[in-house]
């Protein structure tokens, strides 16, 4: 049996324009593991302002499932397709979604950023994001840590201490 069909695995969904947390509702629905990154912003109106989540990756979910389940997956309101490589659904590496997982449950501020192949790969040491993989930036006077979903081409980014990373 290919790896591809023994067990769970994360994929891109590409979603429906503004269709993101449809798709995580619906995938919970049907007891499907799921991720929807997201951040909170504040929209300002003449008369209000109102917080409001936002996806991280606008178009984008993520969905753990073994290969078998796909159609049910693709029958997901709002789903357009799993994201691939020419024509084959391809998986996304546990660790580019550990990394996500890791950025979503901690404290700091993240943003979204441009997706970056160049720069220094590094791997997080210390703090709440210890073990987190991704590429170091300078930003001014600041470093920053870009975690990357290569298959879909986004990023996020993070300020972070360059004595916490080290090269990997």
């Amino acid at each position: 049996m290919s790896d591809r069909e023994d067990r769970p695995r994360w994929y891109a969904l590409r979603t429906r324009s503004r269709h993101e947390k449809q798709v995580r509702d619906w995938l919970a629905k049907k007891e499907i593991e799921r991720l929807l990154p997201s951040l909170v912003r504040i929209s300002q109106w003449k008369d209000r302002k109102k917080a409001i989540e936002l996806p991280l990756f606008p178009g984008y979910c993520f969905a753990q499932l073994l290969w078998k389940d796909r159609l049910s997956v693709l029958k997901v309101p709002g789903v357009v397709q799993i994201v691939g490589s020419g024509h084959r659904p391809e998986p996304i590496p546990d660790e580019e979604i550990k990394s996500l997982q890791q950025l979503m449950g901690s404290t700091l501020t993240y943003d979204a950023h441009p997706y970056l192949q160049e720069g220094m790969a590094v791997q997080v040491i210390r703090g709440p994001l210890q073990g987190a993989q991704g590429i170091l930036l300078r930003k001014q006077k600041h470093y920053r840590l870009v975690i990357s979903v290569h298959l879909i081409r986004q990023a996020a980014a993070v300020e972070i201490d360059a004595a916490d990373v080290v090269p990997y």
